[in-house]
């Protein structure tokens, strides 16, 4: 669904025509400081090292970290729960124009969710993907 391409460039696409290129990198930067935030916010409370945020345009419109191990929900990943984070404070399941950035690649059922909420990119880091197994 997300090939390397897709998920790796073309983000400043995303943005509205008045955001500049650098405005749409420092987005982009704020937005995976965010993630890996939300991945240590993840280690502290004893889940696994997951962080994700969405991005719509500039701002940062959903985040979590992973909630698999103390919600005891097999399907709380970070991004899952970002999704949900995005569509509860835009009050739409549409999140056409937004990007899922990850601090890992997301596993697929959770590319599913994002393609279903209608996500136009993904961008993750280089860690750690499908709950724990190297990339």
């Amino acid at each position: 669904m997300c090939n390397r391409r897709d998920c790796l460039i073309g983000f400043s696409l995303l943005l509205p025509a008045w955001v500049s290129a650098s405005s749409a990198s420092n987005a982009m930067q704020h937005a995976m400081q965010r993630a890996r935030e939300m991945r240590a916010e993840a280690i502290r409370t004893g889940d696994q090292a997951f962080g994700a945020v969405v991005l719509r345009g500039d701002t940062i419109v959903g985040e979590a970290p992973s909630r698999v191990v103390v919600a005891g929900d097999p399907t709380a990943h970070a991004e899952m729960e970002a999704i949900r984070d995005a569509a509860r404070r835009l009050r739409s399941r549409d999140l056409s124009g937004c990007l899922l950035v990850s601090t890992s690649r997301p596993c697929r059922m959770c590319e599913a969710a994002a393609r279903w909420a209608q996500i136009d990119r993904m961008v993750h880091g280089d860690g750690l993907t499908d709950a724990g197994r190297p990339s």
